[in-house]
């Protein structure tokens, strides 16, 4: 997903803030404070009442940086980290448990099981299009396993941002977690100390950025990136229900969603049918005058704004089309008859802004996708099963609904990340926990008679008795 940064205005006692940090909570892991079930429940539970107690001080904030609407704010930004959040407090002490496993024959008699422990000092890069999702949810998965937490919101929402800094320490543990404010040159100084893991929500471009500094310390990176999310609608579709999924899908938060639609592969002989029925469910979702309702966002900033509107230029807009760079407010746009090679198919739009594209098959559509990087997600509306075995069997992405967008995910059992381009690693539910936890492998041995087997002087007769045992 784009992001860019602002030219930093913060002052140096922020930096020299940043500069620190990692070894300051390094030192209050080591006590093992943040290792008990207690505590980290405890954490759990905090969260939860912040989320309650200042829900209309995020909503706010989040006006303030996006004008998201209520709607969008509360069930995108505070819904689903209050879902994930009680679905982890329920099963953390199962997933706490050591997972016993086989003991081979060879170790015997022995205890063999995998323990999760805490990775230890794990920093939480966020991104400015869900400002307090993309902080909290990941921050979820590191109190569970028990981790101490850097966040680095976003600078591109102040508003957001000065939340999280004066909040999350009033209700969690301010020796565990910490915000760190700042631009470019905090991010640099975060970056440059020793993590124990890293994740990363953002740009490609500066994904490759946050991988290069953590490979200076090997440590592991969780990138959540973004890339050029298809949504294929084949002949057999029900059109009517495809195009208000989608219309739904793309326009929340002004298409600034990592997995919204990016682009439109239609049957050739349904391209006209769904054009017209998107451009009836805009209308529909936000009235003649889609500048007028309430349930618009608004564009991040004036960068983001000109190349979205630069789209735009020589399109052939079946609806939209229509900007007010006062406003930062770009129309819901749909532009048909596009072509592979038009300026808004080289980058992800990451805008309000859907380009159709005619294909005269499905074998068509699944050459295309493969021509470009495998998407965070990709969507197939079909009534055809085959159809269905034929996409998923011959692409590849990080997540697919089929027959809708971007549900799954909000299902906190399936693993949500990227492949290639798009990402590495995944999170969400207990997928998070895993995440932010190591598996240490634990073979117990009794304190008894050994048998010779394995010791010197060698034998042809316990070459014999290996080979079986193995």
């Amino acid at each position: 997903m784009p992001q860019t940064s602002a030219v930093s205005t913060y002052s140096s006692h922020r930096r020299l803030e940043a500069s620190g940090v990692s070894g300051t909570l390094r030192a209050h892991f080591e006590t093992g404070r943040s290792k008990p079930l207690s505590w980290r429940l405890s954490q759990l539970d905090a969260l939860e009442h912040l989320l309650i107690e200042r829900e209309q001080d995020i909503l706010d904030a989040l006006r303030a940086d996006l004008r998201k609407p209520a709607f969008e704010a509360f069930t995108a930004e505070i819904g689903m980290v209050l879902s994930e959040l009680r679905l982890t407090r329920k099963k953390l002490a199962s997933w706490m448990k050591p997972q016993r496993v086989r003991t081979s024959l060879v170790a015997v008699p022995g205890r063999s099981f995998v323990q999760r422990e805490p990775l230890g000092v794990v920093l939480v890069i966020g991104a400015w299009n869900y400002p307090f999702h993309l902080v909290c949810l990941p921050l979820v998965g590191a109190l569970a396993a028990g981790n101490c937490v850097v966040l680095k919101p976003s600078e591109l929402c102040p508003s957001v941002s000065a939340f999280l800094s004066q909040w999350i320490p009033r209700y969690l543990d301010p020796k565990a977690v910490r915000v760190v404010e700042g631009g470019v040159p905090e991010t640099t100084a975060l970056l440059q100390e020793r993590w124990d893991h890293i994740f990363f929500t953002g740009s490609a471009k500066i994904g490759r950025v946050v991988m290069e500094a953590a490979a200076k310390h090997l440590t592991p990176v969780t990138l959540e990136l973004g890339g050029k999310s298809p949504c294929i609608v084949d002949e057999t579709a029900n059109l009517d229900l495809a195009a208000k999924r989608i219309v739904y899908g793309k326009f929340v938060n002004a298409g600034q969603t990592c997995v919204a639609p990016d682009y439109v592969l239609v049957h050739e002989d349904a391209h006209d049918a769904l054009v017209n029925r998107m451009v009836s469910a805009i209308r529909e979702f936000y009235g003649d005058v889609p500048k007028e309702s309430p349930d618009l966002a608004r564009i991040i900033n004036r960068e983001h704004f000109a190349r979205l509107t630069g789209f735009l230029e020589g399109a052939d807009v079946a609806v939209g089309g229509e900007a007010d760079a006062a406003e930062l407010y770009i129309a819901p746009t749909i532009i048909k008859n596009a072509k592979e090679d038009d300026a808004l198919m080289q980058e992800e739009i990451f805008g309000p802004i859907l380009p159709v594209i005619s294909v005269r098959d499905i074998d068509e559509a699944v050459a295309f996708v493969n021509r470009g990087a495998k998407p965070l997600a990709l969507y197939l509306f079909t009534s055809d099963a085959q159809v269905e075995d034929r996409v998923l069997g011959a692409t590849s992405a990080g997540g697919t609904t089929i027959n809708h967008v971007w549900l799954h995910f909000g299902v906190p059992e399936l693993p949500f990340g990227g492949v290639g381009e798009s990402g590495m690693g995944a999170y969400h539910g207990r997928h998070s926990f895993e995440m932010f936890s190591h598996k240490r492998a634990v073979l117990k041995k009794r304190a008894l008679w050994e048998p010779p087997l394995l010791f010197p002087p060698y034998s042809a007769g316990k070459l014999r008795w290996l080979r079986k045992l193995i």
